[in-house]
């Protein structure tokens, strides 16, 4: 090998190795970035899992609501995940909400820290802080109180929930119309909740949709249970993969 085919070698195994590590630090990255996460849903079963068998099954390795026209909702109901509370946590999945049968509305919600409606004949009705998703485009990326005290921060914003019960603007994480644009409509999105002592927020591909602290310390609510929503009205359907959470210390 003379000079030049030496030098031309060790220049292509530098390339090579720098690859390499570059490939191999992305990896431990990825890796880092799940760390803590535990798969809630197989995708197989609805083993760990409550809702009325009417609107909810497994399809295709997703979790899947959808009302018919033959069968639609009547008012809004939920399935409960039943592996324990949710307190402070990171939830991470992906989602899909369509509408179905002509019509143009489908709403749907993650529930956290929330609570069954007691004395209800719907057993599977929930109410707490909910992270919204719609196939409209005003709500996708809110937090919802169901049944508890309403919108307590609406899309870009930034509030703080005081002892009247009422949520209070303090700022803004973006435009609403802005971030709208960044969600993909009858296709699959990612959602990211995190939940730390009373500081919620919200963020739908990436996109920070929402940021809310709640010192009303009547109603606030520091545990609860998980649940999805399907809501009433016309035909819908909704599905959630890739659903993992970690609880944070």
């Amino acid at each position: 090998m003379n000079r030049r085919h030496a030098l031309m070698f060790a220049m292509f195994a530098l390339v090579a190795m720098t690859a390499l590590s570059f490939n191999n630090t992305n990896a431990v990255a990825a890796d880092d970035d799940e760390a803590g996460f535990v798969s809630i849903f197989d995708g197989k079963t609805l083993e760990g899992w409550d809702g009325d068998p009417q609107f909810w099954r497994v399809e295709d390795g997703t979790l899947t609501g959808e009302s018919t026209p033959e069968k639609q909702v009547g008012s809004n109901t939920f399935i409960v995940w039943t592996g324990g509370e949710t307190g402070d946590f990171e939830l991470r999945l992906e989602y899909r909400i369509m509408p179905m049968g002509g019509g143009n509305f489908a709403n749907s919600g993650i529930q956290y820290r929330s609570f069954r409606i007691p004395d209800d004949k719907n057993k599977w009705r929930v109410g707490g802080y909910q992270a919204d998703m719609e196939a409209g485009d005003t709500y996708s990326g809110i937090l919802y109180g169901e049944q508890f005290r309403g919108i307590l921060c609406n899309r870009g914003q930034k509030t703080v929930i005081g002892d009247n019960h009422k949520p209070k603007v303090v700022g803004s994480v973006g435009d609403s119309k802005e971030i709208q644009t960044k969600i993909k409509k009858n296709d699959w999105n990612t959602y990211r909740v995190v939940a730390k002592g009373f500081h919620f927020t919200h963020e739908i591909n990436g996109v920070m949709t929402a940021d809310c602290t709640d010192e009303d310390k009547e109603q606030r609510r520091d545990s609860g249970i998980l649940a999805f929503q399907m809501h009433h009205g016309t035909p819908m359907k909704v599905q959630f993969r890739n659903i993992r959470i970690k609880k944070l210390d």
